[in-house]
């Protein structure tokens, strides 16, 4: 036996690049899809014996298509919905909300939501299949609220991981519309830096903490090895945050309690959000906006709004705000909770360098004289 036996053909090699669901599911789809009795068993009794609940529910898994079923009706009216929207969306209640009582009618509704599962955060890495697949499953299930002739605006964060997110979240709407019968207008996938995440100084400029941290490590490598020397401040506050990580902690955390003088404040991260969101609505108003983004800003974004911390997010967990019409302000729902905000006027919020000169002003915003005099210093 030969050693090229081993090797297998370029064509043989497994796909990186998937949007499927998972083996198990997937077993379970296809003996649902069969009839739904995966082990086997058979009805017992005649139609007269058996209870009229379990006769309904053994119907609805005779295998038939969803998409043939009648849509439900009130009191005569079609309500607009299908099965599975009922399915994403159901209650207790028995009766539907009444549109003329339920409050001010919502004007813009945004999605923000957390990347998939990723290769790493040492570098600028994807996506993996996994994470893949769940971006993909949170479009198809965007798909099932949307109504025909909706818009829908993508927006995301310029890294990777975010773009692919957004990138695959668009092609799980798209195939969900496809399955439901629906025409909607979807955009494609734009950056935004008002999505961004929080950033951190580097002698290099303002980077991702993930994109600085090849520098991070460079930097440590050579003080390590060197010793001799302070460290600068940016990279003792990089070096808590990563290391916080490792020791099990959360360096999320971190970041919103311990002030830190090279990283973004958590209050700059919420402010350029509200920025970006009613930066979209006035582009595109009326449409349906999906951000692709990351944990930190996210979850400091339902911070400000609940007034506490609801905890990290997950892949591809998400945010949904409400922008009531007549400026009424806006709802906003993450884990269960919905507490209803208003929406900060961004041209009257504080300048807190007003009155400020020399060194206590950032760079960006200090005069030639200040500049000056702080490199003479």
């Amino acid at each position: 036996m030969t050693t090229s036996e081993y090797v297998p053909s370029a064509a043989a090699l497994p796909r990186t690049e998937r949007n499927d669901a998972p083996a198990y599911l997937q077993r379970y789809l296809d003996r649902e899809s069969r009839g739904g009795k995966p082990h086997g068993v058979e009805d017992r009794g005649t139609e007269t014996d058996t209870p009229l609940y379990l006769r309904r529910f053994r119907d609805r898994r005779t295998g038939a298509n969803p998409l043939e079923a009648p849509v439900p009706a009130w009191e005569g009216n079609d309500l607009g919905v299908t099965q599975a929207r009922a399915r994403l969306t159901k209650t207790k209640e028995i009766v539907p909300p009444d549109a003329a009582s339920s409050g001010p009618s919502t004007v813009t509704q945004v999605h923000i939501i957390r990347h998939g599962e990723t290769q790493g955060y040492s570098t600028e890495s994807g996506l993996t299949p996994l994470g893949s697949w769940q971006a993909h499953r949170r479009g198809f299930d965007i798909s099932k609220g949307i109504r025909e002739g909706e818009r829908i605006r993508i927006v995301c964060a310029e890294t990777n991981r975010a773009r692919q997110t957004a990138e695959q979240i668009r092609k799980g709407l798209l195939d969900g519309l496809t399955m439901w019968g629906r025409d909607a207008e979807v955009s494609e996938v734009d950056g935004m830096e008002e999505f961004r995440n929080f950033q951190v100084w580097t002698p290099e400029g303002l980077r991702d903490v993930t994109g600085a941290f090849r520098l991070y490590q460079k930097e440590m490598e050579k003080y390590e090895r060197v010793a001799h020397g302070d460290r600068p401040l940016w990279l003792v506050e990089v070096d808590r945050f990563w290391r916080t990580q490792q020791g099990g902690g959360d360096p999320i955390t971190y970041w919103t309690q311990i002030p830190m003088l090279c990283f973004e404040p958590p209050s700059a991260t919420v402010r350029r959000f509200w920025a970006g969101i009613l930066k979209v609505q006035a582009e595109t108003p009326g449409e349906r906006i999906i951000v692709a983004t990351h944990s930190g800003p996210i979850r400091v974004f339902a911070m400000a709004a609940h007034g506490y911390d609801p905890g990290e997010p997950y892949n591809t967990e998400e945010v949904i705000v409400k922008l009531l019409a007549n400026d009424r302000g806006a709802f906003l729902a993450y884990r269960n909770r919905v507490s209803e905000v208003q929406v900060p006027p961004l041209a009257d919020l504080p300048d807190w360098w007003e009155g400020l000169s020399g060194r206590a002003l950032p760079t960006s915003l200090r005069g030639d004289d200040a500049t000056v005099e702080g490199s003479r210093a």
